[in-house]
């Protein structure tokens, strides 16, 4: 974990007598924002100065240039145009830089009536930070975008969350220990931590594997009072009671997010739903590494596709695609509420007809929460107003469609739909919003308010009115152009910009009869060009005006049109993110129900108990695979028990490599995500006692910037399982022990495996090439050997993918060499070296009094068969004519010739 670094700036930033008024308000705007990278907006551009501009270009790209002096020193600048700016955004952003977005307060115009040299009203609107993006554009529709804070006090820690773009907040009080899973299962963009933290090791290892960027932030602004206070003053309360009870942790944490959110978005008060102390509703704890082996939102390369969310994501739409990430990324605990998920996404299967109607509906839904938020916070446009609309009338239609169901008490939903179609309800002032925006917006709005034409004809007489003037007034200019060219004889277009307004426009060949004409003449010249000269007509100076008027007045009523829709929608946020809430759950549900019936899963049984019975189970993404390349996937049973009631507590899973035992681990652990998420799981059938801490140490993989070998990460994660597992966990095993040396190696193995059937009593999976391990079926009462079953035909190795009871009796290692391509000599030295050490190994008797057991050391062997071995196994005599046999007979003389 890496403390941000405030580095000096290179010059003195401080105003001086020469500094130019601009200049001057640019030091002033970066004077409060010190560590973040200044986009001061001039015009059309975006420009940024000194260090500022030397980073930005070397980040983006762009060139670098200098702009006056600063203290006889020349000023680096460099700009980025404001149309483009979000994509130069995007990029500054991922390469962990925070910007500072100073704006344009006031029309150039305005300014000017203040005096000549007046400077344009500028100050900084919003600091952008990866935590606390909201804009489409920046943002993965499909993925959370989330702020997270961490606080400890008094021996105790507590996470909070927020996702600004979709106003969710949740607050989790939890252990030191549990530190990290709760972040891993966040996957917060950024994290707040308060600077006295810095340096404590255990919090250094949580942060480190969330993936976030760290922000330091002031201690102080943690103390609880302070906090309590910045808490309250954002929801606009006068205690938090109503939210429920906090810890001293949580309020610290939640005042951290407060007081972040008062800095970065300018005092703008963001929709926030209340904060969620979803530390009371228990969640399986997976702590990073698990994450990180089983692939569950991620690949081990960090992409999306290849992960379990996306081979069983069938949403089709954002807000529903980040409400299943959500509940992939924490299963719950409680057998009730994963149970009452289950009724939901089996009403969902059983119901098959309405389910694709709900889903067409879904098709033409947006995202109402990030809509809400942005507009919320000011920054929204007419297309977010459209995306409210849009969502409004798809909770109408999803009323309409369940309203049948909802009225046969035998067939109707199940309460997770009721309580879902209840906040798709449209009350008496969301029913009025969606009036006015299916009466008042277009069906294809802009995207910004500057561009106008978004608010529908009829609407606003007065903007109607406005809108002829200026319509029927360029009907008139286009007459009034035919009317000059044929007064003059000049071919006159009639032109505008900023400056002049409307003019008629001629080359300077064109013009040179009107240049002499006298004062009498119609034709005033306004400006020459080096190839253009400009004229205007009174007439034409008249009909300028009215445009002007006719064309700002009708924006300013599209402008007050929408702020007043804009406030509408603030003042509603609430409401509408509970049906943004309601419609990703349906989608959720939807979509887990569509993946069940196309890849034949079936609900679980999930109860309280310790048992973890499988028949006939999958591997949701491997089968997916293997299925794309036309082959079958091979099904395996599993059961384990906690409590030794019709299965083992432990299994120790044998068999060679490539035969599957790392797929079979990884299956079961997938298969428990997906249950306690509350989705079908694919199996014939699953009975499945609910886990509270899910480990998966498979795999190999080092830690070098931390000075840690494969071996070492093997021994850490191996220490946190056996540290944290209990009873009621899940535990897969892979190859423990086999980074050292062959004694400790095994005694490891050995002695872990011992530790999880005694001490942690965990229902475990224990895969290992030493054979020895089998041994512990006969010793301890609750463990079992199952082996990844293959055979040899015809010299080759056949992997069947399939356990069966009983421990394998070789690993079939050479063979698999050979399957590699390793050099056939080196595989035929080694498969001699294996019969020998077979052959002179002690007994494995003495497993029972350690040492456990003592391998032979080899004698020299000959460097395998020779050129003659080789050649007479290639020759069939009974296929040879005579002449092949004299032939072949020289040939193994000349082979005998040359050996010797």
């Amino acid at each position: 974990m890496n403390a941000p670094i405030a580095h000096p700036p290179k010059v003195d930033l401080t105003p001086d007598a020469g500094t130019t008024p601009v200049m001057a308000q640019f030091l002033t705007a970066k004077a409060s924002h010190p560590d973040a990278m200044l986009f001061f907006r001039m015009g059309d551009f975006y420009e940024l100065f000194f260090d500022d501009a030397e980073k930005a270009a070397a980040a983006l790209g762009i060139a670098l240039t200098k702009r006056g002096k600063h203290k006889g020193e020349d000023i680096p600048m460099a700009g980025v145009p404001v149309h483009a700016m979000d994509g130069y955004l995007a990029r500054l952003i991922r390469q962990g830089f925070k910007v500072a977005v100073c704006e344009q307060m006031e029309d150039p115009s305005e300014a000017k009536k203040r005096g000549s040299k007046a400077v344009v009203r500028r100050d900084v609107v919003r600091v952008v930070t990866p935590g606390t993006l909201t804009e489409d554009s920046l943002l993965d529709a499909r993925g959370a975008n989330r702020l997270a804070a961490v606080s400890v006090r008094k021996g105790k820690a507590a996470v909070a969350v927020v996702e600004l773009s979709a106003g969710a907040v949740d607050s989790v009080a939890c252990d030191l220990g549990d530190l990290a899973s709760v972040l891993a299962a966040f996957r917060p963009s950024e994290v707040l931590v308060p600077d006295r933290l810095f340096g404590d090791e255990t919090l250094k290892a949580a942060l480190d594997g969330s993936g976030g960027v760290v922000q330091a932030i002031p201690s102080a602004l943690g103390e609880p009072t302070g906090a309590r206070d910045r808490v309250q003053r954002l929801y606009g309360v006068s205690a938090l009671d109503g939210f429920g009870h906090f810890e001293e942790a949580e309020v610290s944490a939640l005042g951290l997010i407060a007081a972040y959110l008062e800095t970065t978005q300018a005092g703008k008060i963001p929709a926030l739903a209340p904060p969620r102390r979803t530390g009371e509703v228990g969640h399986l704890a997976i702590d990073p590494s698990t994450r990180h082996s089983l692939e569950i939102d991620r690949t081990q390369r960090g992409e999306r596709d290849g992960s379990l969310l996306h081979c069983i994501d069938r949403t089709v739409t954002s807000g529903g695609a980040r409400a299943l990430a959500e509940r992939i990324a924490r299963p719950l605990c409680d057998p009730a509420l994963i149970n009452a998920n289950l009724d939901a996404v089996g009403w969902m299967v059983e119901n098959r007809p309405l389910r694709r109607d709900l889903r067409d509906i879904l098709k033409a839904s947006s995202d109402v929460a990030r809509a809400t938020s942005r507009l919320a916070l000011g920054r929204g446009g007419p297309r977010d107003l459209a995306a409210i609309r849009s969502g409004l009338l798809s909770a109408e239609a999803i009323g309409a469609l369940f309203a049948a169901s909802r009225n046969d008490p035998l067939a109707g939903p199940p309460a997770r739909l009721q309580s879902a179609l209840a906040d798709l309800t449209l009350d008496a002032d969301l029913s009025s919003l969606l009036a006015d925006l299916r009466e008042g917006l277009a069906d294809e709005p802009s995207h910004l308010v500057r561009d106008g034409g978004f608010v529908q004809l009829g609407h606003r007489p007065e903007l109607d009115a406005a809108r002829a003037l200026r319509d029927d007034s360029r009907r008139v200019i286009a007459e009034l152009e035919a009317r000059a060219i044929e007064e003059s004889g000049v071919a006159f277009k009639v032109r505008h910009n900023a400056v002049l307004g409307y003019f008629l426009e001629a080359t300077a060949k064109a013009a040179e009869p009107l240049m002499r004409a006298g004062p009498d003449s119609p034709f005033i010249h306004r400006q020459t060009l080096a190839n253009q000269v400009r004229f205007t007509t009174v007439e034409l100076s008249e009909l300028d005006a009215k445009i002007s008027q006719a064309g700002y007045r009708a924006l300013a009523i599209e402008t007050e049109t929408f702020e007043s829709w804009r406030r509408e929608v603030a003042a509603l946020a609430p409401r509408l993110q509970r049906v943004a809430e309601a419609i990703a759950e349906l989608d959720a549900h939807a979509g887990l129900a569509e993946w069940a019936e196309e890849v034949g899963a079936t609900r679980p049984m999930v109860d309280d108990g310790l048992c973890f019975f499988v028949e006939g189970g999958r591997h949701p993404v491997v089968e997916a695979a293997v299925k794309a390349q036309g082959n079958p996937y091979t099904p395996n049973d599993c059961r384990l028990s906690g409590d030794g009631q019709g299965g083992s507590r432990l299994s120790i899973v044998t068999g060679p490599n490539m035969a599957g035992k790392s797929t079979f681990l990884r299956q079961n652990a997938l298969l428990v995500i997906l249950a306690q998420a509350g989705a079908f799981v694919p199996a014939r059938t699953m009975h499945l006692g609910v886990v509270d801490r899910l480990f998966s140490r498979v795999g190999a993989g080092d830690d070098l910037a931390r000075g840690r070998s494969t071996f070492m990460m093997e021994m850490v994660e191996t220490a946190a399982i056996l540290s944290q597992a209990t009873p009621r966990s899940f535990v897969v095993l892979d190859e423990i022990g086999r980074g050292t040396a062959t004694y400790d190696g095994l005694a490891i193995a050995w002695a872990t495996a011992e530790a999880l059937h005694e001490t942690n009593r965990a229902r475990t999976l224990f895969a290992t090439h030493y054979h020895e391990l089998a041994q512990l079926e006969e010793r301890l009462d609750h463990v079992s050997n199952l082996s990844m079953a293959a055979k040899e035909w015809n010299g080759d190795l056949v992997f069947l993918h399939e356990a069966v009871l009983g421990a394998a009796d070789r690993s079939y290692g050479v063979q698999v060499a050979r399957l590699a391509g390793v050099p056939p000599k080196v595989v035929a030295r080694a498969k001699s070296v294996l019969e020998k050490l077979e052959k002179e190994k002690t007994s494995s008797a003495s497993l029972n009094d350690l040492p456990l057991f003592a391998a032979a050391q080899p004698e020299p062997e000959p460097a395998g068969p020779s050129p003659v071995d080789l050649a007479l196994a290639d020759i069939s005599p009974d296929d040879l004519s005579p002449r092949e046999a004299l032939e072949a007979l020289y040939r193994l003389k000349a082979l005998a010739t040359d050996k010797a």
